[in-house]
């Protein structure tokens, strides 16, 4: 499932934000063919089986970075226990999603996580301190209904899947916030201690039954290695050319790129209780982020420059 952000502040440059939109359009893609082949393999392999192969090629892509970087550079880390909490809601997360489309829709699943943005803006005021206004507390509020639409009977997600979704939604936008408050850490220290980690815990899985897999689907789960770091490199780089709040309103094409490759390989189609709900998620999404642009150009317009 989607990505962590970067930690780099954008720098708008000529033509910056035009190709800024185009790499998050293609980044989004390429998460949302990740999530569909993943899909796709969870239904005969163990999620912690199909995530260790995915970790594996990771690992052999960024192992030659670590060199270059050091060691000691990417992987000791100031603020451990930070870093603790962070890679166990990351491990929350990827298990979530993966446990919940073996018997949901993709597209179900994806819009029940685009969900993130609210949890955001709510754990933003306990836990960082932050102050949301009235405004933004109504679009959360909205959104969650879309949630409960979503999940609520009728829906086709009422049940567990949806519930460990939910979950899973939640565990991301935690991540998120953990993610923000880590802002000195490098971005390849970050991924590779994801990955490195998350490795670990599907290790743990091992006892409980791993089916042998045929070389094709082994090549298959190594390909998810590649498409996730590639998604990554796609959205931070776009983050970088970018400001966020241009280009990240741009990942809720993931629900689209969802529906349609869940038809194409499925047959699947959202219900329309699930499409309201997902349109009262995405509406309550990109309103939070036009105010939180409206609020950064009010404070930068109020800052009074010395003489």
């Amino acid at each position: 499932m989607s990505t962590e952000p970067s930690m780099n502040p954008a720098t708008p440059r000529p033509m910056g934000n035009a190709l800024g939109i185009l790499l998050m359009l293609a980044g989004t893609f390429v998460f949302v063919v990740n999530d569909t082949l993943g899909k796709w393999m969870v239904a005969d392999y163990a999620v912690g089986q199909m995530l260790a192969f995915r970790c594996v090629a990771s690992v052999a892509i960024l192992a030659p970075l670590w060199f270059r970087a050091g060691f000691t550079k990417v992987f000791v880390v100031s603020h451990p226990r930070r870093h603790v909490v962070r890679l166990t809601l990351i491990i929350i997360d990827v298990g979530c999603f993966f446990w919940a489309v073996r018997s949901m829709k993709l597209a179900d699943a994806m819009t029940i996580y685009m969900a993130a943005p609210l949890f955001v803006t709510a754990l933003s005021v306990p836990f960082l301190g932050e102050k949301v206004g009235v405004h933004r507390w109504s679009a959360v509020v909205v959104g969650f209904v879309g949630v409960l639409l979503v999940l609520g009977p009728g829906g086709g997600t009422f049940g567990w899947p949806g519930l460990v979704a939910a979950i899973g939604s939640l565990a991301y936008a935690s991540m998120l916030v953990a993610t923000r408050d880590l802002r000195s850490a490098g971005g390849l220290s970050l991924l590779s201690t994801h990955t490195v980690v998350l490795f670990a815990a599907c290790l743990l899985t091992w006892p409980f039954g791993w089916p042998t897999p045929t070389l094709t689907d082994s090549g298959l789960m190594l390909l998810l290695g590649p498409l996730a770091l590639l998604g990554h490199a796609l959205m931070n780089r776009s983050l970088s050319l970018s400001p966020a709040a241009i280009v990240v309103p741009f990942q809720y094409t993931s629900i689209l790129w969802a529906t349609v490759l869940g038809w194409l390989v499925w047959g699947h189609m959202p219900t329309i209780q699930v499409a309201a709900g997902g349109t009262l998620i995405v509406g309550a999404g990109l309103y939070i982020l036009y105010r939180e642009q409206v609020l950064s150009r009010t404070i930068s317009d109020s800052v009074v420059e010395p003489a």
